[in-house]
């Protein structure tokens, strides 16, 4: 829980959420850095959004003045994605591959044995669309946050 207990991981959004998510994925960074990586004006504006992370507790500053996450909140501000590696996904992405290779197999097993293909192709379509659909919203979120 953040320090001062009246904030929230909803307070992290935007270019602050922007910041987290660069320190998180590149580990030790300068403020020149992360001000050239995301394109901000000063790096008096990507001070702002460090100061804001490290008074909520999520990112702290070494002796040699680089950045560092010092607590890995990824899953609660992040909800709804999966950190692998370095690379945030959205949880639903395993699923909608889950679903589009069975629905895959099994539509090559319906050439075989044509009594359930309806079934197959109404049920597997609808599936895989509605989780192809969240992954590609989330996605869509993740990618504006860069």
């Amino acid at each position: 829980m953040p320090k001062n207990g009246d904030k929230s991981y909803s307070d992290i959004r935007g270019n602050t959420l922007k910041v987290y998510l660069y320190v998180l994925k590149h580990g030790k960074s300068e403020l020149r850095d992360i001000q050239h990586e995301l394109n901000f004006s000063s790096a008096s504006l990507a001070s702002y959004h460090l100061n804001k992370l490290i008074h909520a507790g999520y990112v702290g500053q070494d002796d040699n003045g680089k950045y560092q996450s010092i607590k890995d909140v990824s899953g609660e501000i992040l909800e709804g994605y999966t950190r692998v590696g370095t690379t945030i996904v959205p949880q639903f992405f395993f699923l909608a591959l889950l679903f589009s290779v069975v629905l895959g197999y099994f539509s090559f097993e319906a050439l075989q044995f044509s009594y359930y293909v309806p079934y197959l192709v109404i049920g597997a379509l609808a599936s895989a669309a509605l989780l192809w659909f969240e992954t590609i919203r989330l996605w869509r979120k993740l990618v504006s946050w860069r």
